[in-house]
């Protein structure tokens, strides 16, 4: 049972918590999104001890919360989408280190309170250490896990034997519907495992057991029917078939209602390997994921099997009791039977490790695919081989759309030729694991659509299809799976468009779709978090609201709408510039994280903010002359520059430095180097302004001593002056060294306001 849920059965306990959480006007949130929460709040795998780490935490919080929010925003009722828009409104006027601790304050209220009352009242309590379903699992398969791998029936006391010891009742498994794909979860100050799963696993425990129950009662209505075929002039006859016909139609019942119960637990955790995958193609762009979880789920795919197959044998085993000619209902359930096993055996074959999405030809690349159904059915005896193709979006679309038959044809179908495509599949008994690694694969050949309009080969998605032919005693197992799309290119050049495609893609594309389906426009609260999400993981310090409200200006333009397009996105030229958003997005985003890390993780880059609003910062700044700041260039890709109010009172904003200036020196350097530099403005509104050297210290090159015997030589930064003096040099060391002549200078940027550096 939920954390919550075990709150709110106590009045007492639910008033208190929802007066806590009252607080803050954070209750509705709790109630909306309470089984996520404690998900991902108890998933954290260090508990924050400083005030530095606590804020990273707590802002990764508050984005995920986001992304939850709008997720669960596509609803089809209006009244949720209704309250997810409020809800969305309420924790932006929250900051996102308040939001965070308040509820992580909560959590541990609720623990205690929960802890309290499982003491004062006897019966169920929250698991409060970790529970290992190996031992359910091995013992269903050493009972016979799937049909024609050693059939036979668990009874009811083998079957008890395995079950956790958890408590509270199994109406939970609806909560986890809407949870967000599960994980092991480490709740604050103990070990447990995600609440959600565990329900669902002692679900089908219980309703396995139910079934189960059924085992003797089929054994003897066998027997029965032996003896009747083997009786046929006793006088008893006719009653003895009345007795058989009520004793089969009590079986039947029990198998209907068995796998009335099966049905929608397949279902559920078929949607929770689907929000896992859908996790997984978030985690391309660099949100987190907790691939761990795929455990839990193949334990519980390994469990759906025993049972679907145990079940399939049963319904067999009763159609043998040939009774009446016409049996409509139980050939009915043999079909479903049969294709839900099908339907769970293929579901659980997927792409574990996926491949680059950004994929460039005659490069070494690793991928891997997994079976989650583990030892049942025994296929891992004898390990099929998979092999492995490139498709293109067409071809894909063509195989899953209008079920395409696997044959051996298949090989020729490829849109590229790809070396080291076949790896036999290996399985790793410690762990249950069973799995194909392809480690050394390379992309030697690709096939390309013809190209229509605008499109370009940096548009065009392919994607790697998986598959397996294996046999089962007497009958054919097919299973294919395809990786997330992939953009091939050829060139370096071509690396920021495609990863406009896949960077779009991995955020707004349902996981299943007609490959590759997508929509041409988001909201920008959708797009916000996307490049947050992906700007964050790659400089490893999120996007401010202020930074947020500058890219929504830039893609907005001149005009205010909820949608942003894909056009506007990364086709559209940004308005008097030779280059779209994406691409000046991406080259600050390459400069930050191979120049810039550190002083960007130190918030000493402000960044994302216009030319007109840094001026009126500045101006406004109580420290006047000598104060700065660092803003990413709108006019050149990859750039960033200094604005400083001067001894004038004014603002100067200097040229643009990009990745090749700082080859030659470090920005940390060049700021060092300007004495006219004094205070760094602060990129958060309630910081105070720092002073330079205490700001940038850290980021410094030490001074060396020259060798004996050699003068020292060093590079400077100097601005030219044009607002005093003519041609004059400010911002000088303290201890300057003559200039040399002047074909020894490096001249950068506009030698209106330029920067020299002297050798």
């Amino acid at each position: 049972m939920s954390l919550w849920k075990r709150i709110s059965s106590h009045a007492d306990c639910e008033a208190r918590m929802a007066a806590y959480y009252d607080e803050k006007g954070l209750f509705d949130l709790r109630l909306c999104l309470a089984a996520w929460i404690e998900d991902r709040i108890m998933s954290e795998q260090i508990t924050p001890n400083s005030a530095e780490q606590l804020e990273r935490v707590a802002l990764k919080f508050n984005e995920d919360l986001q992304q939850k929010l709008l997720s669960t925003r596509t609803a089809s009722d209006q009244a949720l989408k209704y309250r997810v828009v409020e809800l969305c409104t309420q924790i932006q006027r929250t900051s996102a280190l308040e939001l965070y601790t308040h509820l992580r304050g909560g959590l541990q209220k609720e623990l205690q309170l929960a802890t309290e009352k499982s003491v004062a009242t006897p019966g169920p309590s929250m698991p409060l250490s970790p529970y290992n379903m190996n031992n359910p699992t091995a013992a269903m398969v050493a009972a016979g896990g799937g049909v024609g791998v050693g059939g036979g029936y668990m009874d009811s006391s083998e079957l008890m034997s395995v079950q956790p010891a958890l408590g509270g009742g199994l109406g939970v498994i609806h909560n986890a519907v809407g949870a967000n794909g599960g994980g092991n979860v480490t709740p604050i100050g103990m070990a447990t495992a995600k609440v959600e799963l565990y329900e669902i696993e002692h679900q089908i425990l219980q309703y396995f057991n139910d079934f189960s129950t059924c085992g003797n009662s089929l054994k003897m209505l066998v027997q029965n029917y032996s003896y009747m075929l083997n009786s046929t002039g006793s006088p008893n006859a006719e009653e003895a078939f009345k007795c058989l016909m009520t004793e089969k139609a009590a079986i039947v019942t029990t198998l209907c209602r068995s796998y009335l119960c099966y049905e929608p637990l397949q279902e559920l955790i078929i949607g929770e390997l689907n929000n896992w995958r859908r996790q997984q193609a978030l985690a391309g762009n660099g949100a987190p994921f907790n691939e761990s979880t795929l455990d839990q789920i193949q334990r519980c795919f390994e469990l759906l099997e025993s049972f679907i197959g145990h079940l399939l044998a049963a319904v067999k085993e009763t159609l043998r009791v040939h009774i009446v000619n016409d049996e409509p209902e139980l050939n009915n359930l043999l079909e479903r039977v049969r294709s839900a096993q099908k339907n769970l055996v293929c579901a659980a074959f997927i792409v574990d490790k996926q491949p680059p999405q950004v994929m460039k030809t005659n490069t070494r690349f690793a991928a891997s695919v997994r079976w989650l159904i583990g030892s049942q059915l025994g296929i891992h005896n004898n390990p099929p081989t998979i092999e492995c193709i490139i498709m293109s979006e067409n071809q894909a679309n063509r195989f899953v759309t209008r079920g395409t038959q696997m044959d051996s044809t298949l090989a020729g179908q490829s849109s590229g030729e790809i070396q080291n495509c076949s790896s036999t599949m290996e399985y790793q008994q410690n762990n249950h694991i069973f799995s194909a690694s392809f480690r050394n694969m390379q992309l030697k050949k690709i096939k390309r659509a013809e190209k229509k309009g605008t499109e370009s080969v940096m548009d065009e998605k392919f994607a790697l299809f998986f598959y397996a032919t294996t046999t089962v005693n007497d009958y054919q197992i097919r299973v294919w799976t395809l990786s997330l799309p992939v953009v091939v290119i050829v060139h370096g050049n071509q690396e920021p468009q495609s990863w406009a495609t896949i960077t779009w893609d991995n955020a707004f594309a349902d996981i299943v779709r007609e490959p590759f389906m997508i929509t041409d426009r988001v909201t920008w609260a959708q797009l916000s978090v996307a490049l947050n999400t992906k700007f964050g993981s790659s400089t490893q310090r999120a996007l401010t609201r202020d930074n947020l409200d500058f890219l929504y200006e830039k893609l907005q333009r001149d005009e205010r709408s909820e949608y942003i397009t894909w056009n506007q996105f990364c086709k559209e030229p940004l308005p008097d510039r030779p280059f779209t958003f994406w691409e000046w997005f991406f080259a600050i985003m390459k400069l930050t994280k191979d120049h810039l890390m550190g002083m960007w993780k130190a918030s000493c880059i402000m960044g994302f903010i216009n030319k007109v609003k840094a001026q009126d910062d500045l101006m406004r700044s109580a420290t006047g002359i000598g104060t700065f700041l660092l803003r990413f260039s709108d006019s050149e890709l990859g750039g960033v520059t200094i604005a400083y109010v001067n001894e004038y009172g004014s603002v100067t904003m200097l040229s643009p430095w990009t990745a090749r200036d700082f080859q030659i020196l470090n920005l940390a350097d060049r700021i060092r180097d300007l004495n006219m530099l004094r205070w760094l403005h602060p990129s958060d509104t309630n910081a105070v302004p720092q002073e330079r050297d205490r700001a940038f210290g850290e980021f410094y090159s030490p001074r060396t001593e020259p060798t004996p015997g050699y003068v020292r030589s060093t590079l400077h930064v100097q601005v030219r002056n044009t607002i005093g003096d003519n041609g004059s040099i400010i911002g000088t060391p303290q201890h300057p060294i003559p200039s040399p002549p002047q074909d020894s200078s490096m001249s950068m940027g506009n030698l209106q306001n330029s920067t020299i550096m002297h050798l």
